[in-house]
């Protein structure tokens, strides 16, 4: 077992109860901080294309007293708001120059819209920060004092406080260093997992999480919310309720997985020590195919056959989110979590090794050599438990930043 660890980064995330004064306030920090951002990109955009210089953070930062007498509306806002914008700013460029060196899909950044940028962020917290927490009140400097809804106890140091617009309103997410773990007691139990779609997961032992298939069941009044903003004139009053009704069906559809994945994650957590899991890269698995040329003028999706119509559904399942905070709870709670290689766990045999080769369709492993018959999923868990045991495998360690 590893080192035990003794505290953790965390996120608390709460809702906020502005006056309707503040929340203007709010909405219109929120407006000039994507202004900032857009036009740091513009910038950094234009000097590129026909200067070849590349600006930086340092450049833009030095620039925002000079922006401040040119639009003295910036400086109703906290100093360090406007630093954190070019901040993200600087941090997506970098991300976008680690895929190049990658060779990967390089993604430039792109502009912001109003509905794509919700929140900002105070990186300091205390009398020299720009946000205070007092009780049940939260200071944010050139805003005012917010009331908070604190439904459990914050713990650790505060270090940064972001608020963040969502479909049913604001809310304060505080990121507290220093946060001690909870350790749960030791079972002496490792087991091996397998995601999937037909269920959500299998283990090594054979127990079976259900796929709950939230999107897939709320698909119905997804479309008729949808249909109610199609059939009304873009940019009304009515049209942004519908918007607004149907931002807040899609909220809850989120919310439903991340409880489920919340639930089901500390439900493995209490009952093994150790988990191993497929190190899938869930992006490939659900981008669509690269087009080719046919060579008759048109174009043909190599291998389209093979992931059609399952995009949706990988991503109703949401492998990836689940895994983070499967790790997390891990980490907080004195466990192990490790990634292991996915290839051929499906395939082999669990019983004698042989590589039996099957389709998506094909939900039973028969093993011809052994004569081995099990599902496919409990098949690859428990591949994926033995190849844990033999070999050294990399923890995945994600901040423990579960709200």
């Amino acid at each position: 077992m590893s080192e035990m660890v003794a505290s953790v980064r965390k996120t608390f995330k709460y809702t906020l109860n502005p006056t309707p004064a503040q929340e203007r306030a709010l909405e219109t920090v929120l407006w000039r901080c994507r202004d900032l951002y857009n036009a740091g990109l513009e910038e950094r955009k234009l000097a590129w294309e026909k200067c070849r210089v590349s600006v930086n953070f340092a450049m833009q930062s030095a620039q925002l007293p000079s922006i401040k007498e040119v639009r003295p509306e910036y400086r109703d806002i906290n100093a360090q708001v406007l630093q954190d914008v070019l901040h993200r700013l600087d941090k997506t460029y970098q991300a976008f120059f680690q895929r190049v060196k990658a060779g990967e899909t390089p993604g430039y950044p792109r502009f912001q819209g109003r509905n794509r940028y919700t929140s900002f962020t105070y990186p300091q917290v205390g009398e020299h920060g720009g946000a205070v927490l007092d009780g049940g009140i939260l200071s944010l400097s050139k805003i005012g004092r917010i009331p908070l809804r604190l439904h459990r106890p914050l713990h650790g140091t505060p270090k940064t406080v972001t608020i963040s617009k969502e479909a049913d309103g604001w809310y304060a997410s505080i990121s507290c260093a220093e946060v001690p773990t909870e350790p749960l007691p030791l079972t002496g139990k490792e087991t091996g997992i397998d995601v999937g779609l037909k269920v959500f997961l299998v283990t090594a032992d054979g127990d079976i999480v259900e796929n709950p298939r939230h999107h897939r069941k709320a698909e119905k009044g997804l479309k008729k919310a949808q249909r109610r903003v199609s059939r009304r004139k873009k940019g009304s009053k009515r049209w942004w309720k519908a918007v607004g009704q149907c931002a807040k069906k899609y909220q809850k559809v989120k919310r439903q997985r991340t409880d489920f994945h919340h639930k089901t994650a500390l439900a493995l957590v209490r009952q093994y020590d150790t988990i191993y899991l497929e190190d899938l890269q869930v992006r490939n698995l659900s981008r669509r195919p690269k087009a080719r040329p046919d060579g008759n003028g048109g174009y043909e999706h190599n291998g389209a056959s093979r992931k059609a119509g399952l995009n949706k559904s990988i991503h109703d399942a949401g492998w990836r989110s689940f895994r983070i905070i499967l790790t997390c709870k891990a980490v907080y709670a004195g466990k192990r979590v490790e990634a292991i290689p996915p290839a051929f766990t499906t395939q082999d045999c669990s019983g004698c090794g042989e590589r039996v080769y099957k389709s998506l369709s094909v939900r039973t492993h028969v093993c011809p050599s052994c004569g081995l018959i099990l599902d496919r999923d409990e098949n690859a868990a428990v591949n994926i438990l033995r190849e844990g045991h033999s070999r050294q495998a990399l923890t995945q360690p994600v901040g423990a930043y579960v709200a």
